[in-house]
């Protein structure tokens, strides 16, 4: 397999992988498109509002695993032997594409979610230990603002730096700049929740699910 070949057989399925919108499906398995209610995104903590704490974190985790999948074929996948750099670039890539289709579904008019849960799956594959850093800041932070947007914020700022702290040999460095890129796309994606944070307007999630399927749709 050529090399132009092996990127194509590692991306075209990770990009698929991580454009599975299981928010969408699973919201319209119950009768309800995500997409109009709550905040009108496909992941796992608006699914969690409009229809409860059990199909919330079904998303979550399916939107995790679909990360750590596409991670598992850049390294196992046909294309992985003959990939520029060998299959530890691959999985990289793989990962990194993975957390663009969550983002940008091509089921979805490609709009998807802000990419948290996949952004987990990827580093669970690539960098446990860091990531495991990162899931604590995420938990501290939304135990004490019970706010999902500065957990994932609080996850994006810490897992780089667990990177730096966990991971030995050459693809520390290569895992840090990758953890620096993915972070500086979901504070992106956050943007509409920061400016929601400054006006006061940022809803503390209730853990029992708060069912707004009634209320407005919000940016």
């Amino acid at each position: 397999m050529s090399p132009a070949a092996a990127v194509l057989a590692t991306v075209v399925p990770a990009y698929l992988l991580g454009s599975l919108p299981w928010g969408l499906w699973i919201g319209r398995a119950r009768g309800m498109d995500v997409r109009q209610h709550g905040s009108g995104n496909l992941g796992a903590t608006n699914v969690y509002r409009l229809l409860g704490p059990g199909l919330g974190i079904l998303v979550l985790v399916l939107d995790a695993a679909k990360g750590a999948a596409a991670v598992w074929w850049g390294r196992q996948g046909m294309g992985a032997a003959a990939f520029p750099g060998g299959a530890e670039w691959s999985a990289v890539v793989a990962g990194v594409v993975a957390i663009l289709g969550h983002m940008l579904t091509v089921f979805a008019g490609f709009k998807g979610g802000r990419g948290v849960a996949t952004t987990i799956g990827v580093f669970l594959a690539l960098a446990p230990w860091a990531m495991l850093l990162g899931l604590g800041a995420f938990v501290v932070a939304f135990a004490i603002t019970r706010r999902v947007s500065i957990g994932s914020l609080a996850l994006a700022a810490v897992y780089p730096a667990g990177i730096l702290l966990t991971v030995a040999g050459p693809s520390r460095t290569r895992l840090f700049v990758l953890g620096l890129v993915i972070s500086a796309l979901i504070v992106y994606r956050h943007l509409p929740n920061l400016r929601r944070l400054a006006r006061g307007e940022e809803e503390p999630l209730d853990l029992r699910g708060s069912r707004e399927a009634q209320g407005p749709k919000r940016g």
